[in-house]
C-alpha cells in the first residue's frame, strides 16, 4: 500500500514574458533562445507572491479531490524558498488554508516534487488513513540575475499541487543526490555584520555551469528511467507518458535520443512556462488530469533533476 493521487491543481502568475520582451534589456533574441532551449515565454510573479500562487494551486487541488482544507493531515511544500526565510511557506500556506495539520518545506530544487512524493509515501506506511497535500512552488524570477542572459531566459514561476490518499498508484520511486556546488548554486545574502564589511559578498543570484548541468541531466534521466521502470517490472516501451522536469527542450531531446524513445512520449510544456523548478512536473500533471488524458491503468513516469545535484524518478499507475 502506498498512495493514490486523488486531486491535482496548478497556478501560474498573470504576467507573461515572452522572448521579445527579454530582448528589450538582454543581448538576446527569440531565435537565440528558442534554438538553445525551446522556450518561447514564461510566467513571472509581479502582482502575486509565492504564497498566493501556492494557495491557488492548493485550493484547485482540494476542489478536484472534493476535500476541505481541514481534512488534510499533512502539508509538504517542495520549494527553494517562499516569501520569508521563516515562517516556512508551508506554515503560511496552512494558515491561509485554515488547515490544522503539521507542515514543512522541502528543498531538493527541481527534483523537489518527486522528493515530496517519496516523503509522503513514508508517512502512508505509518498511517494509511492520511490525506496529504504536496504543493511544489517556486518563483525563480526572485533568484535569477536578469542581467545574465545565459540563465535569465530559462526560468519562470509557477505552482503545482496534488492531494494524496492511501492507494496503489506508486509502483517504484528513486531518489539520488551528488553534492556539487559548482554546477548550480544560489548563495544566501551574507548579512551586514561590521566584522564582514570588507569581505567580498557574492550576489544572491543563480549561477550555473550549463554544459555540466546538460551532461548530468541527460545521463540522470536515462539512468533513473531505466532503474524505476525495471523496479516496476515494466519496459520503457510500456510506459504511456513520460513527464520530465521541464528545464530545457535540448536536454529532453538528448535523453530521448539516448534512450531510443520517441520524443512524442515525453510530455513537453517548456515552451510556454520555462523552467519552473519543483513546480514543473505537477503543472503538467494537473493539465493532463483536467483534460482527462489519464485513464485507469495509465502508466506514467516522472523524472527530475536539479541543484544539489539531486534527481528523482518514479512510476505511477493512474487509478
Amino acid at each position: 500500500m502506498s498512495f493514490s493521487i486523488i486531486g491535482t491543481g496548478s497556478a501560474l502568475p498573470k504576467t507573461v514574458q515572452n522572448n521579445k520582451d527579454l530582448a528589450q534589456f538582454l543581448d538576446t533574441s527569440n531565435e537565440w533562445i528558442v534554438s538553445r532551449t525551446g522556450i518561447e515565454s514564461r510566467h513571472i510573479c509581479v502582482a502575486e507572491s509565492t504564497l498566493e500562487i501556492a494557495l491557488k494551486a492548493s485550493f484547485n487541488a482540494l476542489e478536484n479531490a472534493q476535500l476541505k482544507p481541514e481534512e488534510i493531515d499533512l502539508i509538504i511544500c517542495p520549494t527553494l524558498g517562499g516569501d520569508t526565510v521563516t515562517p516556512s511557506l508551508a506554515c503560511l500556506l496552512q494558515e491561509k488554508l485554515a488547515a490544522s495539520c503539521p507542515c514543512f518545506d522541502l528543498n531538493a530544487a527541481c527534483s523537489g516534487f518527486v522528493y515530496g512524493l517519496d516523503v509522503a509515501d513514508a508517512y502512508f506506511s505509518r498511517n494509511q488513513e492520511m490525506k496529504i497535500l504536496v504543493v511544489a512552488v517556486d518563483a525563480m524570477s526572485k533568484f535569477v540575475n536578469w542581467q545574465d542572459r545565459s540563465t535569465a531566459v530559462l526560468f519562470g514561476d509557477g505552482a503545482g499541487a496534488v492531494v494524496l490518499s492511501s492507494g496503489n498508484d506508486l509502483k517504484a520511486i528513486l531518489l539520488t543526490a551528488v553534492g556539487n556546488q559548482h554546477a548550480l548554486s544560489i548563495p544566501w545574502p551574507k548579512g551586514n555584520h561590521p566584522l564582514t564589511e570588507n569581505q567580498v559578498k557574492p550576489l544572491p543570484y543563480l549561477k550555473m555551469d550549463g554544459p555540466e548541468v546538460y551532461r548530468f541531466a541527460v545521463s540522470a534521466i536515462c539512468k533513473d528511467l531505466r532503474t524505476v521502470s525495471a523496479q516496476a517490472g515494466l519496459k520503457l516501451t510500456e510506459i504511456d507518458y513520460i513527464i520530465p522536469h521541464q528545464a530545457n527542450l535540448r536536454i529532453i531531446e538528448g535523453a530521448a535520443k539516448r534512450l531510443k524513445i520517441p520524443i512524442e512520449k515525453f510530455v513537453l510544456r517548456v515552451n510556454n512556462c520555462g523552467n519552473t523548478s519543483a513546480a514543473s512536473i505537477p503543472l503538467v500533471l494537473d493539465e493532463l488530469n483536467r483534460n482527462n488524458v489519464f485513464k485507469p491503468g495509465t502508466k506514467i513516469a516522472l523524472t527530475a533533476f536539479g541543484g544539489g545535484l539531486t534527481t528523482g524518478a518514479c512510476i505511477i499507475e493512474w487509478s
